[in-house]
């Protein structure tokens, strides 16, 4: 028995594919990997591995049932969507073979003139090492080229790109190598650089693929910030306009006040009280239609208020908050401020099965204002910053501002400063 051999495959087979591949699924999809996860998966492999000694299968089967192993603790350990664990499984597998491919091409031109030599154990020993570093190399290429894919869209079309870059390495590996030959020919030493560039193109191919698709999700996400953004001025615009409606009805009915005072008090002095009342009842109908469910001082984030918080009745409301006068902040900053952080308080707080609650607050020391959103949420993690905390940074940046978002429990704490001196 070649213990050395042996032991350069158990070797291959505990880290250049059972570690590496799940740390890779596991980066790759954002879920944390459990010891668990590895020792299900090594198991899986050296299974694979026995059966495939004992009953002689083909290369190639192997890897195909190791690439639904993998596809396995992906989708039903690691709980990710089918299309993702499919993509993680090949692109992982891929990897591992393609850097087998590349090392054995070098073994191939190089190692059998060493053959009968005792530095030939220490070349196989570095071969292995280096096939570990390339592996472990492409990688991390590859996970910053293409992170979080739970959240990608259309991310099942990388499949075939994958798939197609994955069966020539496989046909490659499956055709073109053999045990090389204790003589060295140019020929055969050609053969094996043309492989090797051949192998280096297809992940060069590969890498160029993952980076073109990365630029396609960022315009994605840049229209639908634009739109976002388009959609959220129009309905400030609208929250602006209507603010100014109101202040000129509550001008107007100041400025009748005498006279409705005039004929309800020339009312009462003729004695007709049931008028008097019917008037008066008028006259508090007309007010509590001027007047807002929340007093902040500002007439634009009053109503901004009073709509967002009165559509989600669902959910209990605090509203303590004075802005101060001047304020120096132009209202449609002030739009874009609440309008977000209303929205993402409210769907955080609809997606919480327990108690549902909202409470703003502010705080004025000096030249410095601090906004505070607090609202209930459920115990998930929270999802990347999406376009409404962008826009949000982007008034505070504006303002020479901060902001901090931060979880507690299941409390989620919003909270935007505002330098009033640069303004």
């Amino acid at each position: 028995m070649d213990y050395f051999a042996l032991f350069l495959d158990s070797l291959c087979l505990l880290v250049g594919h059972g570690v590496i591949h799940i740390l890779f699924v596991s980066r790759l999809t954002g879920k944390k990997q459990k010891p668990l996860h590895f020792a299900v998966y090594i198991l899986l492999l050296t299974v694979l591995q026995l059966v495939s000694v004992r009953l002689s299968l083909s290369g190639t089967l192997s890897i195909a049932v190791c690439v639904l192993e993998l596809y396995a603790v992906s989708r039903f350990g690691m709980g990710n969507q089918p299309s993702v664990s499919w993509l993680a499984a090949v692109l992982a597998c891929y990897i591992s073979q393609l850097s087998f491919g590349i090392i054995n091409s070098v073994e191939a031109a190089l190692f059998p003139r060493f053959i009968g030599s005792p530095l030939l154990y220490l070349l196989l020993l570095a071969a292995q090492v280096l096939f570990f570093a390339l592996c472990a190399g492409c990688c991390y290429a590859v996970l910053k080229l293409l992170a979080r894919t739970e959240e990608a869209p259309y991310i099942g079309l990388l499949l075939f790109p994958g798939l197609f870059f994955f069966a020539s390495e496989l046909y490659i590996l499956d055709t073109a190598y053999s045990f090389f030959a204790p003589i060295v020919s140019l020929e055969e030493v050609g053969k094996h650089s043309t492989l090797l560039l051949l192998q280096v193109m297809g992940l060069t191919a590969l890498l160029c693929t993952l980076y073109a698709y990365r630029q396609l999700c960022q315009g994605f996400q840049a229209q639908a910030a634009l739109q976002s953004l388009t959609q959220a001025a129009q309905a400030q615009k609208i929250y602006i306009a209507e603010a100014q409606a109101r202040y000129e009805q509550t001008k107007s009915f100041r400025h009748d006040i005498k006279n409705h005072l005039s004929v309800l008090d020339g009312l009462l002095r003729s004695g007709k009280l049931e008028e008097g009342q019917e008037y008066l009842k008028k006259l508090e109908t007309v007010s509590a239609s001027l007047s807002f469910p929340y007093q902040t001082g500002n007439p634009v984030v009053d109503i901004l208020l009073g709509e967002k918080l009165g559509l989600a009745k669902e959910i209990a409301a605090e509203v303590s908050l004075v802005l101060p006068k001047p304020c120096g902040i132009d209202d449609f900053d002030l739009c874009v401020l609440f309008a977000n952080a209303l929205d993402n308080a409210i769907t955080a707080c609809r997606a919480n099965d327990g108690a549902k609650a909202i409470r703003i607050s502010g705080k004025q020391q000096g030249d410095f204002y601090m906004l505070t959103f607090e609202n209930t949420c459920s115990d998930e993690p929270v999802p990347p910053a999406g376009t409404g905390l962008s826009n949000i940074e982007a008034v505070a940046g504006k303002y020479h501002g901060a902001v901090l978002a931060e979880k507690k429990g299941g409390q989620f704490h919003l909270s935007v400063l505002l330098n009033f001196s640069s303004l």
